[in-house]
């Protein structure tokens, strides 16, 4: 069974090469993904099938080239199955020469 370190790293691979971060293996059933700040009707996502749809359909929509995660904190809890991880994406759009950066904050239970 996978530790959440181990999925936060497989998350990270699956980026920098491209690919959508979660694949068909990584969420539970019952996942939850919550984005505060995405424009309303984004925002919140419940359930395998709507976050892997949401996620494949955030890559289609943005083809970001993610050249690195930086600032990555690992924050272990009180509960093994959980860490809290706070990190930056750098990144650009393809052909535009438009780099940006960007800080997500993520609670993950394997």
């Amino acid at each position: 069974m996978p530790t959440p370190r181990d999925l936060f790293a497989r998350f990270q691979r699956k980026v920098l090469a491209g690919e959508a971060g979660l694949d068909e293996e990584m969420p539970a059933e019952n996942v939850v993904v919550e984005q505060p700040f995405a424009p309303a009707g984004h925002r919140r996502a419940e359930g395998r099938d709507k976050v892997l749809a949401m996620t494949r359909a955030g890559r289609e929509a943005l083809p970001l080239e993610v050249e690195k995660f930086r600032d990555v904190v690992i924050h272990e809890t009180a509960d093994p199955e959980v860490i809290v991880v706070e990190y930056q994406m750098v990144a650009a759009l393809p052909g535009a020469g438009i780099w940006a950066q960007a800080a997500f904050a993520l609670v993950l239970r394997a």
